[in-house]
């Protein structure tokens, strides 16, 4: 029983001890790998001798085998880095490796194929490529009968130590300054003698003009920078390629001590500056301090009194920064062909170092065409005329948009969704194509607000396309074909749009060739908090009914819900500053079993289709918006005051609970008969 005890203690001891070998876990080779930049350099005596010479190279290397190809079961020749290893061949063709050793064992290798003859080398070519980008690079490659490798000069310094390359191997070079330079490659063998050739290579100087954008990537242009007050301005290869900014080359400005408060750099560009349609500079800077004033300045080539100039305070250090200029005030009646920028304007110079890149002439990026626009009620927002900003044919003016009242609170909706709606409140300016009288009436199909329709704007293009018959902007009938009624009805238009500021855009179509029609569009604003588009918020639990407010628990659309409902998601709740309300449906919405629907999107069922005119009343006080008029709703068409259609009688009012949640989102509720709550959740446009 004690040698049973025993043999147990041994064997438990024994297994915990291996438990614990097997936890031991060594982590000193981790993300260790085999050498890299594997490469050597070889070179041979001109005796006739053979004696080549080889000098390995490679990161993370402990060791060098030098495996020299002429003998069978040959044993590496192994030196240390840094060495270099010299051996005699015979005449002939060998292939010679170079295998480096790191610290772990791990290996990679080089080989490289070596011609040995005594016999001058022949038939020499040299292959010289230049830059197609950058013509101050040139590529270098030989070949030669009898040649072991070659040495190549590229005359551009005295006393020139020539670059050994073997055949076929490229060699890069960059010449610094323009001018014609003889590039010699000398072709070497074992033997005393040599055999060599030149060819000529002509570095251009830069004088391509300085155009918008300037992104100094060019090595064609000619960025020749004109400073003053001290300071000095060039282009450089960027020394900080991160962040906002990772390209090649950048603009560097030097303010030396003592530098005047006002100094500066210009560059000039080809062309006089194109402000009619983008007035924002954006210009990436690296600054070595923040808070600083960075000074924007565009002048006449010839008249420096005729300039305009903004100013932006800087709030990075040490780090790419993009900054925006807003040149909105500009004098476009003026030319501005000089670019001009002060970094610390206004402080004399202390040896601060300023880079800047990628200036360029474009809209803000904030300017976004999604939300509610309208024709811009004043004169000249409506013309036509042979060329874009041109109306000389037609233009309307003061008398003309009070005339026009009821076109000119047509409103144009950009959903964030990709919807688009015309909202024509009940009438919009009729002409005689139309079967009016050229004035105010009742909307005609199919340019009534009813297309389904979406929307598509490039902004580099500067295009916005609207999809769907019967939707458009500014007048129905002009578009890319010609003019209604002498065309047939487009299902989609494109126009030109340019943003003049953030809230007010420039919109041109070409109705056949060299008819230009030319709308000026605002982005709505309101003068009450419930004023505005808005829709339901496409999101789950925005929808929901339940026995208190707050509470969803009978029914809370989910997000497979809202994606099911997309057709009703994107129905607007329109109330107008005159106190009109409309239910804009575009075409189609959720239509349920007791409006003779199948629980599915549909055709509108009337009253409930938007087609009545109605009106609203906000009681902020109260806290309750009241809706007038037959069909008219918020929300779903069934619920009401009374309780649920088809169960009470259609009302002409429906009265709401609302809660603004914040500026743009409100929650609306109805109690739809005693204790029974639909609660909607609405975002403004």
């Amino acid at each position: 029983m004690k040698f049973l005890k025993s043999l147990l203690i041994i064997i438990i001891l024994a297994a915990g001890f291996n438990s614990c070998k097997e936890d031991d876990v060594s982590y000193a080779f981790e993300g260790i790998s085999a050498p890299t930049e594997v490469n050597a350099v070889f070179d041979i005596t001109q005796d006739d001798t053979g004696l080549v010479s080889v000098t390995p190279s490679g990161e993370a290397t402990s060791s060098f085998e030098i495996y020299f190809g002429d003998v069978d079961n040959e044993e590496p020749t192994i030196i240390s880095p840094g060495s270099t290893a010299e051996h005699i061949y015979e005449e002939g063709t060998f292939t010679a490796r170079v295998v480096a050793v790191g610290a772990t064992g791990l290996t990679s290798e080089f080989s490289q194929l070596l011609t040995i003859s005594f016999r001058a080398p022949e038939n020499l070519e040299i292959t010289l490529d230049q830059d197609t980008v950058n013509p101050a690079i040139v590529r270098v490659s030989a070949n030669a009968d009898f040649a072991m490798l070659f040495d190549v000069y590229f005359g551009d310094v005295e006393n020139e130590e020539p670059t050994i390359i073997m055949p076929g191997e490229i060699l890069e070079h960059t010449y610094e300054s323009p001018g014609d330079y003889t590039v010699r490659v000398v072709a070497r063998g074992a033997g005393v003698a040599t055999t060599e050739a030149t060819q000529v290579v002509t570095i251009t100087e830069a004088n391509d003009p300085v155009t918008l954008p300037v992104d100094f990537e060019s090595f064609t242009v000619n960025y020749g920078f004109t400073s003053f007050g001290d300071a000095s301005s060039q282009v450089i290869d960027n020394p900080n390629q991160a962040g906002l900014n990772t390209s090649a080359r950048v603009g560097q400005t030097i303010k030396p001590s003592g530098a005047q408060v006002f100094a500066g750099s210009f560059l000039q560009l080809e062309n006089p500056i194109d402000f009619s349609s983008n007035k924002l500079f954006k210009v990436k800077v690296f600054s070595p301090k923040s808070g600083i004033t960075i000074k924007l300045k565009v002048e006449n080539i010839s008249d420096g009194n005729i300039a305009h100039e903004v100013d932006v305070t800087n709030t990075v250090a040490n780090d790419w920064e993009e900054l925006e200029f807003d040149f909105s005030a500009i004098d476009t009646n003026n030319e501005y062909q000089k670019v001009v920028i002060f970094f610390d304007f206004d402080v004399a110079g202390d040896d601060s170092e300023y880079l800047f890149d990628d200036i360029e002439l474009t809209s803000s990026v904030m300017a976004s065409i999604e939300g509610v626009w309208k024709l811009a009620p004043e004169a000249g927002a409506l013309g036509v005329g042979p060329a874009p900003g041109d109306t000389s044919w037609f233009a309307c003016d003061d008398a003309c948009v009070t005339e026009r009242a009821c076109y000119y609170d047509d409103l144009y909706v950009f959903d964030t969704d990709g919807s688009f709606s015309n909202v024509l409140t009940g009438e919009t300016w009729i002409e005689g194509w139309q079967g009016g009288s050229d004035a105010c009436g009742t909307p005609v199909a199919p340019y009534d607000g009813n297309a389904i329709a979406t929307y598509n704007y490039d902004q580099a293009a500067g295009t916005l396309t609207i999809n769907g018959e019967g939707a458009y902007v500014g007048l129905p009938k002009a578009n890319n074909q010609g003019e209604l009624p002498n065309v047939a009805v487009p299902s989609s238009i494109t126009y030109d749009v340019s943003f003049i500021d953030n809230n007010t855009i420039s919109v041109i179509v070409e109705s056949g060739s060299g008819v230009f029609w030319q709308y000026r569009l605002v982005r709505e604003t309101y003068s009450t908090p419930i004023e505005g588009v808005w829709k339901l918020a496409p999101e789950a639990g925005a929808l929901g009914v339940g026995p208190t407010p707050g509470d969803t628990s009978w029914f809370a659309c989910d997000d497979a819900c809202v994606a099911e409902r997309a057709c009703y998601y994107n129905d607007l709740y329109v109330f107008s500053s005159d106190g009109t309300f409309s239910n804009v449906l575009n075409g189609e919405s959720w239509i349920e079993g007791w409006q003779g629907g199948s629980d599915a999107c549909g055709t509108p069922v009337a009253p409930h289709d938007g087609s009545n005119a109605a009106s609203y009343i906000y009681d902020e006080t109260a806290g309750t918006l009241t809706v007038n008029g037959d069909g008219a709703y918020i929300g779903l068409a069934k619920a009401n005051n009374q309780g649920e259609l088809p169960n009470v009688a259609v009302p002409s009012t429906i009265t709401y609970s609302i809660a603004f949640i914040d500026t743009n989102t409100i929650s609306v509720i109805v109690e739809a008969g005693s204790g029974v709550f639909w609660q909607y959740r609405l975002i403004r446009l």
